[in-house]
């Protein structure tokens, strides 16, 4: 896929400001670009093929559904990187890791029923990690305030 055409930039408009939560949200999509509901969707396909969706999902506000979140933060030698992302992969709760070119270089958030909860696992993945090294450091980021970010890019 080299280069969006009209419909495509309307599809792309039309999904990432409220995609529909209906039973056939490809149709709705279908009526306000002037296509078919199966022209939708394989557009929407091609797209993420193409690598330009790389997430077609909703975002709920944890806080609201009554979870407590963090970001944590941990620096770990870097040939034991791989090891503890396995480590901290393996809890449920956590929704995505990333690494940074950083003294803390491996972070994580976590998303979970309690606040009981997320210092047990955060307890476990310390004990864990000082099984496969004693050089590590985890923090934990609890957020102070709530920024809600929307964004919308005019395609």
């Amino acid at each position: 896929m080299n280069k969006l055409d009209h419909l495509d930039q309307q599809i792309l408009n039309e999904i990432q400001h409220g995609f529909p939560a209906i039973s056939q949200p490809y149709l709705e999509i279908a009526s306000k670009v002037g296509l078919s509901e199966e022209e939708v969707f394989q557009r929407i396909s091609s797209l993420r093929k193409a690598g330009l969706i790389r997430r077609l999902g909703g975002v709920f506000d944890s806080k609201k559904l009554g979870y407590v979140s963090t970001l944590c933060a941990v620096s770990i030698p870097e040939e034991m990187v791989d090891t503890a992302a396995k480590i901290i992969n393996q809890y449920q709760g956590v929704t995505h890791h990333y690494l940074r070119d950083h003294h803390y270089n491996l972070w994580f958030t976590l998303i979970i029923e309690s606040q009981e909860t997320m210092e047990e696992i955060l307890t476990d993945i310390k004990a864990q990690l000082s099984e496969i090294t004693s050089t590590y450091s985890l923090i934990n980021l609890p957020a102070q305030k709530t920024f809600k970010l929307k964004v919308h890019f005019k395609i």
